[in-house]
């Protein structure tokens, strides 16, 4: 096996190789296709949503062509951990745990967790949800927050194979509630009358983009196309088109943080770094 070192300057050098006979080999990620309104699945083919969008954009910035893979979200890490794709391009919470094995580009959403209810049986207190069944997505950041929880609320953790199936359980009545983000809940609540939001649990986290541990060059060449989004307002324009509102001043969607990465987690990088947008 080739030293890490040494593998990184080759992949350096076929990087400025494929650069100066045309444009770079096309970045590789996937996102989940039913984690609306992040990613769906279009009527005519193809995906749609707000992070599709955020990719399309961080390309164009990057000169970059990004090829967007759909797998359930269970199955993005270890497909970049084998490096079946570059990084995630679906929101990642960025946690201590994850940031045991893999790095993140700086925050570009805010991010609580949150129940989404049956409109007809709302529990709006977190003592209301103990010895309920409670779905989630399988392999989320909810689900092992959900776990950890589950010994002194009581309720019982089922997980699904995406969000959509957590909130399905929650209308036919086989969950009391669903657990994931702010996001997707005042998405679902937007488009079901049957369903409303529930309890909200404040973390403090931010939504990111992951990485291998040894692609920093790559994490740092994306948080700075990242950055220029920011700075020309474009993730805060993209929110306010999906989520119907715009972001909060001082959020991270319309902020750009310093160093690279999320601060306080392991693969940050302090050092601070110029803008290099392109016009």
């Amino acid at each position: 096996m080739l030293h890490s070192s040494l593998k990184a300057a080759l992949l350096a050098l076929g990087l400025v190789a494929s650069t100066a006979f045309g444009q770079a080999a096309p970045l590789r990620t996937a996102v989940d296709p039913v984690a609306a309104p992040f990613a769906m699945t279009k009527l005519s083919g193809g995906l749609e949503g707000f992070s599709i969008d955020l990719l399309a954009a961080l390309g164009t910035q990057l000169g970059r062509k990004i090829d967007v893979a759909a797998m359930q979200y269970s199955g993005v890490f270890p497909a970049m951990q084998a490096g079946n794709i570059d990084f995630v391009g679906a929101p990642v919470t960025a946690t201590p745990l994850r940031a045991e094995s893999m790095i993140f580009t700086e925050g570009f959403l805010n991010t609580d967790y949150q129940f989404v209810t049956a409109a007809s049986a709302p529990l709006e207190t977190l003592e209301s949800y103990r010895g309920k069944t409670i779905s989630v997505n399988k392999g989320a950041a909810y689900d092992a927050w959900a776990r950890a929880q589950a010994p002194t609320t009581g309720w019982i953790v089922e997980s699904y194979g995406t969000t959509n199936d957590a909130i399905a359980a929650v209308i036919s009545g086989r969950s009391a509630a669903a657990l994931t983000n702010t996001t997707e809940v005042a998405w679902a609540v937007k488009k079901n009358p049957r369903l409303r939001p529930g309890y909200r649990h404040a973390t403090g986290e931010v939504f990111s983009m992951a990485f291998r541990k040894d692609s920093v060059a790559l994490r740092n060449e994306v948080e700075g196309a990242l950055e220029c989004l920011k700075t020309r307002g474009e993730v805060a324009k993209l929110y306010e088109k999906w989520f119907g509102v715009a972001p909060a001043a001082g959020s991270v969607a319309a902020t750009v943080e310093p160093g690279y990465g999320v601060a306080g987690l392991p693969g940050y990088d302090a050092a601070p770094h110029p803008a290099n947008c392109k016009k």
